[in-house]
C-alpha cells in the first residue's frame, strides 16, 4: 500500500500482518512459515516437466479432444464401478485359462525374455516347473527354459493375474471369477502364504512343496466349498472390509476373515481328506483374499479395456525388470519403463535398499478399481509404511484423487466423510500434474532367494504413463 502528500513521493507502507499463497517453490513456503507467518502451499509445476511435446499433446487431449476422450472416460469408469465380479469356482489353470498350453508357465508383468528376467522371478518359474514334474531340479529346470522347452507367457495376456514373484504352470489350481454384466471371465492363483514360498522369489525344496500342496490339496478343497458356498459377490465382501481397515493390498486381514466365516460351514462339512490341513493353512494366511480381488479387478478392467478412445488405464503390472501399462481398446500396445524401487517401505532386520528388488507383480490391477492406494486413507495399517500417521495415508488418497476420472459407489471411507475411493487412473492427469499411481506392496530380496524383506508403497514411473498419453494423442489426430 503508498500514500503520498502533495509534492512528495510516494511512501511505501507494509502490512502489519500478512497470509501467503505460494505457488510451488516449496523453499520459500517453508521460510514463510518458519518465520511464524500463515502460509497456503500450493503444489504447482510446469505440466509434462515442460518437454514441448508432451505439452502439445496434453493440449489436444484436454481441448479439442476432451469431450470425446472424456465420454469414452465416462463409460469405463462405470464398467469399473458397475460390474459385479462374482467368484464362482477353482480349477487346473489348463482347463480353463485361455491360451494355456501343456507347457505354459504364465508370469507377472509385461512379457519379458528369460534373460532380462530378475532373480526373483526367475526362481519363481524355475520352482513352477520342478512342480509341473518336467524336472527334477531347479538347475534343470532353468536348462530347459533356455532350450526352448517351456513357453514363458505374461499372464495378464490370458486373462490371468498372479501377485509378487508369481509363476504359474498348466497344473495349478486358479480362481474364477466371472463378471457376468460385461461376459468377462478372469483368473488368479491362489495365495501360497508366507515364507518360504515362489511368489516371494523362493526355489528351495520347501518352496516347490508348497506349490503341490496348493496342487494337490488346497485347490481341490476350494474348488469342492466354493462350489457348496456358490457365487460370491468379491466386492461385497471387498467394500465391508474397507471400513474395517483393509485396503485390500497391502492388508486384506478382515476381508480375509469376512471370507472364511461363508467358507467355515462347506469346509467343515468338507470329505476331502486333506481338509483339516487346508482350513489350517487357510485360518493363518491373513493374505488369502488378495488373489480373489485381483482376478475380480482384472475381470472388471477386461470389461472397461473393451471401450475405445479412454485415457483411463485398464492394465498396471511389474515383473522386476519392467513396468507396463495399457489403454483401452489398445490391448496389443505395451507401454513400458523401468520397474523402480519401492520409496516408502519397511524392512526386515538386516534388510534395506541394497537387498530389494525392484517393485514387482500383477496386484496393482487393484490400485485400478478404487482399491490399494486409493484406499489407503482408511487403513492404519498403510498408513504405518508413509510416515505412521493417518494424515499420511489421507495424502496418499487425496493425490490418488487428483489423477482419477472418478469415485467408487462401494469402497467408501469412512475417516473421509464416507466419500468413496479414487477409481479411473487417467493418464492425461497422471502426465499434467507429475502425479503417478502409489501402489501398496510388498518387497522381496534381490538375489539370494530368501523371501520377503520388507513391504511398502512403491509409486509407478512417469515415462509409461508419457507414452501411453502420446500414442493415444497420436491415434486421435
Amino acid at each position: 500500500m503508498t500514500s503520498s502528500a502533495a509534492g512528495n513521493p510516494p511512501t511505501v507502507v507494509l502490512p502489519s500482518q500478512l497470509s501467503v499463497v505460494n505457488v510451488g517453490l516449496p523453499l520459500f513456503e517453508d521460510a514463510v512459515r518458519e518465520q511464524g507467518t500463515p502460509v497456503v502451499g500450493v503444489d504447482w509445476r510446469i505440466p509434462a516437466g515442460g518437454e514441448p511435446p508432451v505439452v502439445a499433446a496434453l493440449a489436444r487431449l484436454l481441448g479439442p479432444h476432451a469431450s470425446t476422450i472424456d465420454e469414452a472416460n465416462a463409460e469405463v469408469v462405470r464398467r469399473l464401478d458397475d460390474g459385479i465380479p462374482l467368484l464362482s469356482g477353482v480349477a487346473p489353470a489348463t482347463g480353463v485359462v485361455p491360451g494355456m498350453n501343456d507347457r505354459t508357465v504364465l508370469h507377472c508383468g509385461p512379457s519379458i525374455a528369460w534373460e532380462d528376467m530378475c532373480d526373483p522371478l526367475r526362481r519363481s518359474v524355475k520352482a513352477t516347473i520342478v512342480a509341473e514334474g518336467w524336472c527334477t531340479d531347479v538347475t534343470a529346470a532353468a536348462d530347459a527354459v533356455e532350450a526352448g522347452d517351456v513357453e514363458l507367457r505374461p499372464a495378464n495376456d490370458h486373462a490371468t493375474v498372479v501377485p509378487m514373484a508369481s509363476a504359474i504352470g498348466p497344473s495349478a489350481p486358479v480362481y474364477i471369477v466371472r463378471n457376468e454384466a460385461g461376459s468377462t471371465e478372469a483368473y488368479a492363483s491362489i495365495n501360497q502364504g508366507s515364507g518360504q514360498v515362489p511368489w516371494f522369489g523362493v526355489d528351495s525344496e520347501q518352496a516347490i512343496d508348497c506349490l503341490r500342496f496348493v496342487r494337490d490339496a488346497i485347490g481341490p478343497v476350494l474348488a469342492q466349498t466354493i462350489d457348496a458356498l456358490g457365487p460370491s459377490d468379491v466386492f461385497a465382501l471387498a467394500s465391508q472390509g474397507v471400513p474395517m481397515g483393509d485396503d485390500v493390498h497391502m492388508r486384506t486381514q478382515a476381508t480375509t476373515n469376512l471370507f472364511l466365516r461363508d467358507l467355515l460351514p462347506h469346509l467343515v462339512r468338507s470329505d476331502h481328506p486333506a481338509a483339516p490341513e487346508v482350513a489350517t493353512f487357510l485360518s493363518g494366511n491373513h493374505l488369502m483374499f488378495l488373489n480373489i480381488a485381483m482376478a475380480a479387478a482384472k475381470s472388471l478392467v477386461l470389461w472397461a479395456g473393451q471401450v475405445p478412445g479412454s485415457s483411463i488405464v485398464t492394465t498396471m503390472c511389474r515383473n522386476g525388470t519392467t513396468y507396463g501399462i495399457r489403454l483401452p481398446g489398445r490391448d496389443d500396445r505395451w507401454f513400458i519403463a523401468a520397474s523402480p524401487p519401492v520409496q516408502d517401505a519397511l524392512y526386515y532386520p538386516g534388510q534395506g535398499p541394497e537387498t530389494s528388488a525392484p517393485d514387482i507383480g500383477d496386484s496393482a490391477v487393484l490400485e485400478l478399481v478404487g482399491l490399494g492406494g486409493p484406499a489407503a486413507a482408511n487403513s492404519p495399517a498403510v498408513a504405518g509404511f508413509l510416515g505412521g500417521r493417518m494424515a499420511d495415508a489421507i495424502a496418499a488418497t487425496r493425490n490418488m484423487q487428483r489423477i482419477c476420472a472418478g469415485e467408487s459407489s462401494r469402497f467408501r471411507l469412512p475417516i473421509l466423510d464416507n466419500i468413496g475411493t479414487p477409481v479411473g487412473v487417467d493418464v492425461r492427469r497422471v502426465v499434467e500434474s507429475g502425479i503417478t499411481p502409489a501402489v501398496n506392496t510388498g518387497i522381496i530380496h534381490v538375489s539370494d532367494g530368501s523371501g520377503q524383506v520388507g513391504a511398502g508403497v512403491a509409486r509407478a514411473p512417469v515415462e509409461c504413463f508419457v507414452e501411453a498419453l502420446l500414442d493415444l494423442d497420436r491415434s486421435l489426430v
